[in-house]
């Protein structure tokens, strides 16, 4: 019976994550233009004709379409199923590690904000202040709200949450300084210590500085990497922020398996 229930509850978030990244899909594309959310519905970019309920099923109705709008067989990027697909398997690995609690659902909403904003900066170079603000004012009461209702709980949660955010904001104000000073170019984007604020909030400080620095070893490699195969130059704005999303999501799933594995390296002895 339990297993039963475990594979429908993992079907249901499975199918509520897909859905989730369709409209995750409409925020990528309508936030930064500064576009409604809601109106007009969802529609062909090129000829305009609005979808069908049948087309608007996540993952299916681009299959169903065969990756070309019915109407002017305008491509459709494959990237709308694969957000959706990355979406609902996010969702289910949240299930799976947090079983059915209020971290489960907050944790879904934390993985949204972290998907929607790394694609945003991936396709503007940009990280909106509308969502890196009102992420991190839902991952304070997120962190108040997540043990219950004890007033000494919720205090502390709250404090630690305060403290990974303005953590976050100075620490990598710091960074973007010093990089600065040191390359003679912009060295981060001003929305990058947001959005460091807005995960340190979500994480605390312990998985923030994780999230930190698994983000700059994962740019660093990638920086690296683009350089020596003359896909990049030296001098090429690299987007932080998908980096800072992977990081917070790494932390979030293996953070605790990830720090005492570095302990045992680097402080066998302790």
């Amino acid at each position: 019976m339990e297993t039963l229930l475990n594979a429908i509850a993992t079907l249901f978030a499975f199918a509520f994550g897909a859905s989730i990244g369709s409209f995750l899909n409409v925020v990528i594309y309508r936030v930064p233009a500064g576009l409604s959310l809601i109106h007009p519905p969802s529609r062909c970019p090129k000829c305009s004709h609005q979808l069908g309920s049948r087309e608007n099923v996540p993952i299916f109705g681009w299959l169903w379409l065969k990756g070309h709008c019915r109407w002017c067989k305008a491509p459709i990027s494959i990237r709308y199923p694969l957000v959706e697909t990355a979406t609902a398997l996010l969702f289910c690995l949240v299930f799976w590690k947090f079983g059915f609690s209020i971290t489960t659902g907050g944790y879904w909403a934390f993985l949204s904000w972290l998907l929607a904003l790394s694609l945003i900066d991936l396709d503007t170079m940009t990280l909106p202040n509308s969502l890196t603000e009102s992420g991190l004012v839902l991952g304070l009461i997120f962190q108040a709200t997540r043990s219950g209702f004890d007033g000494s709980e919720m205090a502390i949660n709250l404090i630690l949450g305060i403290i990974g955010a303005v953590l976050g904001l100075w620490l990598f104000d710091i960074i973007r300084w010093v990089g600065t000073i040191i390359f003679q170019q912009e060295a981060m984007g001003g929305g990058d210590p947001k959005l460091a604020a807005m995960i340190g909030a979500w994480l605390g400080w312990k998985y923030l500085l994780l999230t930190g620095f698994l983000a700059c070893a994962l740019g660093a490699f990638f920086g690296i990497v683009a350089i020596l195969s003359t896909q990049m130059g030296r001098r090429h704005p690299i987007r932080f922020g998908p980096f800072l999303g992977l990081g917070a999501a790494l932390a979030l799933f293996w953070g605790e398996s990830l720090i005492s594995t570095y302990i045992k390296l680097f402080f066998p002895l302790s």
